[in-house]
């Protein structure tokens, strides 16, 4: 198994997620819920256009907001919150949530160089 599976049956959904597929499905609309999982002062840096923030210590708190059938995508600044996020959520039984691989500082270089690098 590698690190980006989550061991849940054969038919796994990858714990992580590419910039360029999570910009596919963003492209394509519905059924996807982006969350940023920074800190306020982080999200007004720069952000994903259409993400909610929900700063990773208020995920618990947040919970019943994060449980829906469809993807839920995780981000923070360089994957490694939101990869802890992912799991976590999995474990209260968000199925579909992921970590986009290398966060937001990834998404600037790869898929949309117009959100601010810090």
């Amino acid at each position: 198994m590698t690190s980006t599976q989550s061991g849940v049956g054969d038919t796994a959904v990858p714990l992580e997620i590419s910039v360029r597929e999570t910009a596919e499905l963003l492209k394509k609309g519905g059924g996807v819920l982006l969350v940023d999982v920074r800190e306020t002062w982080e999200y007004e840096i720069c952000r994903i256009e259409g993400a909610k923030l929900i700063p990773m210590g208020t995920i618990p708190a947040n919970l019943q907001a994060l449980d829906t059938d469809g993807e839920v995508i995780c981000y923070c600044h360089r994957g490694m919150r939101s990869l802890d996020v992912a799991v976590w959520l999995r474990a209260q039984g968000v199925e579909r949530a992921r970590s986009l691989a290398g966060g937001i500082d990834r998404w600037s270089e790869e898929i949309d160089p117009k959100v601010a690098r810090y």
